[in-house]
């Protein structure tokens, strides 16, 4: 027996599990909720490679992301083709779209136009945006007279440690959708939720022009996986 057969043998194969244990014929028994991560990774891929099971290949991607789904959702469809055997551009497309659904169900839970009045809804309305990037972006939330949001807006997108800001763009923006209010919002890949120099700088900027046109900024948010920090909450507004 050659290595490649040895390596066949000591995988598991869905079809070596017996009926009530494979991912497809678990959930129609008993429901989605009751597969673990990786069953749920191994009906997406559903499949492995030569000397793999796709159920072998799920854990080995969870493995590598120390069991956590956020980690996995940091990854790029390139980051997924090149480090896994077995993942080319279809199942790396396909797994880390069931990720972007994810995230964009749980911002729909707020629903289309909610009322924002305090940092708390303003975080759980965008966090899912950019709590898990590995580099920064830039966004604003636009609100009305009612502080309801009428649109959200990527302003830019930088490296790990800082971003370009427009604040020409950001006004233009605002005009457009008739804002009467807007927050600002930008993560630290980093993890740290206290703002820099630079970030003061920036939010006394868009300040300044924003009440010229009279369109305050009420609140600016810099969110990280940890939580978030709200300048208006911290008197520095």
């Amino acid at each position: 027996m050659d290595k490649s057969d040895s390596n066949i043998k000591n995988t598991r194969r869905i079809l070596d599990l017996s009926e009530e244990e494979r991912p497809r014929e678990k959930a129609l028994v008993h429901g989605l909720e009751s597969l673990s991560s990786a069953e749920l990774l191994a009906i997406l891929l559903g499949s492995g490679s030569r000397g793999e099971s796709v159920i072998d290949l799920s854990h080995r991607i969870l493995d590598s992301c120390d069991n956590r789904l956020t980690e996995l959702s940091k990854r790029s469809i390139k980051s997924l083709i090149k480090n896994f055997k077995g993942i080319g551009e279809a199942k790396a497309i396909t797994l880390l779209s069931a990720i972007e659904l994810g995230k964009r169900m749980r911002a729909e839970g707020m629903g289309r136009n909610p009322q924002i009045t305090n940092s708390e809804l303003a975080y759980e309305y965008i966090r899912y945006n950019v709590e898990h990037l590995t580099h920064e972006e830039f966004w604003i939330i636009f609100l009305n007279n009612s502080k309801r949001v009428i649109g959200r807006q990527r302003i830019s997108s930088g490296g790990f440690a800082a971003t370009v800001v427009d604040v020409r763009m950001i006004i233009k923006q605002a005009l457009d959708v008739m804002a009467t209010s807007m927050i600002l919002v930008h993560n630290h890949p980093s993890g740290s939720l206290q703002p820099s120099r630079n970030d003061d700088e920036l939010t006394n900027e868009i300040s300044r022009a924003g009440m010229l046109m009279k369109i305050p900024v009420i609140d600016h948010l810099i969110i990280s996986e940890l939580g978030y920090f709200s300048y208006a909450d911290e008197g520095k507004l």
